[in-house]
C-alpha cells in the first residue's frame, strides 16, 4: 500500500494558495481550531448549496469568509436573509465580527470536491457505480478538464464483499 498524502499540501505555494490567510504569534492553536469549527459548520449546514472551498482571512477582530459555491442563491437566500442567519449561527463559534463573501463557481464539473460529492450522492441513491462514475467522467471531460481519475470503494453494486475500482 502506498502512503496517502493530501494533494493540496503538495500544491500549496506552487499552484494553489492557502485556504486561510492570517498571522498569529500567541493564540495560533485557538484560531486554527476556530477555523476548523467554522469550516465544519458551514460545510454541514450548506451542503445542498455545493460548497467547494471556504477561504478565511483575519484582520484584527474581523473574519472575512469567502464561500465558493455552485448555487449562490441557496446560500444568500431571499433578500440576503441566508447570510444574516449564517452570521447569527457563527456567534457561538467565534467572538470576532464576521463578513461573508459569496463566490460563484462557474462550472460545477471542474471542482473535484463537487464531482466526488455528486458521485457519492448517486451511490447513496443506489445508482449503479459504473454508470455514476462514467457519467461524472464524461461531464468533467466535456467541461474542459485535462484529465480525471475516480476511485470508488466499499460494498459496490450490493456485493457482500467490499472492493475498490
Amino acid at each position: 500500500m502506498g502512503q496517502k498524502v493530501n494533494p493540496h499540501g503538495m500544491r500549496v505555494g506552487v499552484t494553489c494558495d492557502w485556504d486561510s490567510k492570517w498571522f498569529a504569534e500567541k493564540d495560533f492553536a485557538a484560531k486554527l481550531i476556530e477555523d476548523t469549527k467554522i469550516r465544519q459548520f458551514l460545510k454541514k449546514h450548506l451542503f445542498i448549496a455545493g460548497i467547494s472551498k471556504i477561504g478565511i482571512k483575519r484582520a484584527g477582530n474581523r473574519i472575512k469568509l469567502s464561500i465558493y459555491t455552485a448555487k449562490p442563491g441557496m446560500v444568500i437566500g431571499r433578500g440576503g436573509a441566508g447570510i444574516e442567519d449564517i452570521k447569527k449561527a457563527l456567534k457561538p463559534i467565534t467572538s470576532s465580527e464576521v463578513d461573508i463573501d459569496i463566490v460563484e463557481i462557474k462550472s460545477m464539473d471542474m471542482s473535484a470536491i463537487l464531482v466526488a460529492e455528486n458521485i457519492a450522492a448517486q451511490l447513496e441513491k443506489r445508482i449503479s457505480f459504473r454508470r455514476a462514475v462514467k457519467q461524472a467522467v464524461g461531464r468533467t471531460m466535456r467541461a474542459g478538464a485535462k484529465g480525471i481519475k475516480v476511485a470508488v470503494s466499499g460494498r459496490l453494486g450490493g456485493a457482500e464483499i467490499a472492493r475498490s475500482e
